[in-house]
């Protein structure tokens, strides 16, 4: 009975090991992997480790999460333990009410803590970037070290300092030779807790960073956006990073004293030696914050993965300039973001997002006598409807949404159902829907057969009726960038998916197909825009000629995958990376196919609610 009872035990643990350890296993192996698949492994390689070292934006991201991490971290223990200290000889009123409000930040959302800190530094006219993120960190780190020291504070005995006072000691001497001692595991522990929160931050970093300053969570964040298996090679080398310092932490001490290892200096020994590895990591990284200095400047703002970076040194080394370049992760996070206060010179937004930002006057028109190269903008690009006459906006990328399947899998007579293949129970289980509130909706109201656009409330309810009708009869999958290495693997038989991203899959495994169906679909288009606040409005226009450079635009195309608006850069690849591949393609003569339109705020919050009902079961 004994020896069953410890066999389960061993058991589970090892079953908890393996829950909590196996996911850093696949990413470790993965990072050796030769191919861009992250759930197939095709052969051993240090190729994504050779482009993680030549990563510059990685590079500056770790000396700005190492260094953030560790001022924040000490001035948040300093002002954490002291205000513990000072808390335990405070009246109770005054204690109770304080930690209360201590708390405040430990239970709200990170959301609202990040919001509500952007708007805070907007209204003191501060500009974002390092300093910002810096105070960010150290306000939302100090309440848990405040929770981990207080407790050791309470636990005192009260008369421990009067009685050092008593034998001699001054206050200073009495609360550093006595009190700090006695509570030192919990200034420990704030301190580690402290140091683990301000390098994983994610929310509250991007929402009060500017100016080009990044940690390591916003770039990996903006690299999940397309399939980027240096993500893999930059967790291993963190995981390594971790491992030596725990081991420098547990042997040196040994080494170094034998038998005595366990005592006190040696410990700080170790916290010393650790502390000088991040310093030597954080000087021999590179320094540069996208700071402008002397050069003229032009902040941009896109979406994560969306250009090719290469373009961006290139345009910096042909104008003598530097480009300050942030990332958002859609629309509506990019107008939050100007919202609070954040300015920019040139925006990348799609269309129903610059019909807003035009219909509140947020955008300056452009002087195409400054872009000579919109001679080779392709005719299908120009002149929509969410800027006729493209006053304000120049065309960046374009596509449609449709559907991906496996032509393995699939029989080609049930496409003739088009979205409602979507809903053929043969496919149950097969299923990748795109986590998109609009684009979810659009695929409902053309089922319909009504626009995709509508505001008839009764129409909407029928598309919301038939988005949980699929959900209950279909269990699909709401997957987001991800759906693009699982089709690669061929994982589902059927995907909503961005026409730029078919292409790609295309590319990749043959066995797939896309088509879009006759009933219409989103035809999308992302353009380049000057704002109103913009700074450098010729080195703005500069930069928009310069993406519409045919060898440019292939470039970036190549890079991206997405479809081109440039007409010598949109045959090239049709002709030869994506030849034969209609996703690359968009169908402009189906006249059931539209742009989004911009919804007012009453008819979003319905789609909003309706979505989030979809979602919930």
């Amino acid at each position: 009975m004994k020896k069953s009872k410890k066999l389960f035990s061993k058991c589970y643990i090892l079953i908890c090991f393996l829950f909590f350890y196996l996911p850093i296993l696949v990413t470790v192996i993965f990072s050796f992997n030769s191919s861009k698949s992250l759930t197939r492994f095709t052969g051993f390689s240090m190729r994504w480790y050779a482009e993680l070292f030549r990563n510059s934006e990685v590079a500056s991201a770790v000396y700005v999460s190492v260094t953030i991490a560790v001022l924040a971290t000490v001035i948040s223990t300093v002002l954490g333990t002291i205000t513990a200290i000072g808390l335990s000889r405070s009246r109770k009123l005054l204690k109770e009410y304080l930690l209360n409000v201590n708390n405040i930040p430990i239970l709200n959302p990170e959301i609202v803590t990040a919001i509500s800190l952007m708007l805070l530094f907007s209204s003191f006219g501060m500009t974002k970037g390092y300093l910002t993120m810096l105070l960010a960190h150290i306000a939302f780190c100090t309440p848990y070290v405040i929770t981990s020291v207080y407790p050791k504070v309470r636990g005192l005995d009260p008369n421990l300092a009067n009685a050092a006072m008593d034998l001699g000691a001054t206050p200073a001497q009495a609360l550093t030779k006595v009190v700090i001692p006695i509570i030192r595991p919990g200034i420990y522990a704030g301190a580690l807790l402290a140091f683990t929160m301000s390098f994983d931050d994610f929310v509250i970093s991007y929402f009060v960073s500017g100016n080009g300053v990044k940690n390591i969570s916003i770039v990996v964040y903006n690299m999940t956006k397309r399939i980027n298996p240096t993500i893999n090679a930059l967790s291993t080398v963190v995981i390594a990073v971790i491992i030596l310092v725990l081991l420098a932490m547990r042997l040196l001490p040994k080494l170094r004293r034998g038998k005595n290892s366990r005592r006190p200096g040696n410990r700080a020994l170790a916290w010393a030696v650790a502390a000088i590895c991040l310093c030597a990591v954080c000087l021999t990284l590179p320094k540069g914050m996208g700071q402008a200095g002397e050069k003229p400047s032009l902040k941009i703002y896109n979406a994560g993965e969306y250009i090719d970076p290469d373009l961006i040194g290139l345009f910096e080394d042909m104008y003598d300039c530097t480009v300050i370049y942030e990332t958002f992760e859609s629309n509506e996070m990019m107008y939050t973001k100007l919202s609070g206060g954040e300015t920019y010179d040139i925006l990348i937004p799609s269309d129903y997002m610059i019909e807003r930002l035009i219909r509140e006057e947020a955008l300056a028109p452009i002087d195409w006598s400054l872009i000579p190269n919109s001679e080779y903008l392709m005719p299908e690009v120009t002149d929509r409807s969410y800027d006729p006459g493209n006053v304000y906006s120049v065309p960046y990328f374009w596509g449609t949404v449709g559907i991906l399947y496996d032509t393995s899998v699939v029989d080609e007579k049930d496409l003739k159902a088009g979205w409602e293949i979507l809903r053929d129970d043969a496919y149950a289980g097969n299923v990748y829907m795109y986590d998109s509130e609009r684009d979810a909706f659009m695929v409902a109201l053309k089922a319909l057969g009504y626009s995709m656009n509508t505001t008839d409330e009764q129409q909407i309810q029928e598309a919301f009726d038939w988005l949980t009708d699929q959900r209950d009869t279909m269990a699909p999958i709401y997957a987001g960038d991800d759906v693009i290495d699982n089709m690669v693997s061929g994982n589902k038989a059927l995907a909503v998916v961005y026409s730029g991203d078919a292409a790609y899959i295309m590319s990749e495994n043959p066995d797939m197909a896309y088509f879009t169906p006759e009933e219409g679909t989103n035809i999308w288009y992302d353009a380049m825009v000057m704002t109103k606040d913009c700074a450098n409005t010729r080195l703005a226009h500069e930069f928009m000629n310069f993406m519409l450079d045919p060898e440019n635009a292939l470039a970036n195309t190549e890079f991206v995958g997405y479809t081109s608006t440039v007409s010598p850069a949109f045959e090239e690849m049709r002709s030869g990376t994506y030849k034969g591949i209609d996703a690359y393609v968009p169908d402009v003569d189906n006249s059931n196919n539209e742009i989004f339109a911009y919804q007012e705020a009453k008819v979003k919050k319905i789609y909003a609610e309706l979505w989030t009902k979809v979602k919930a079961k």
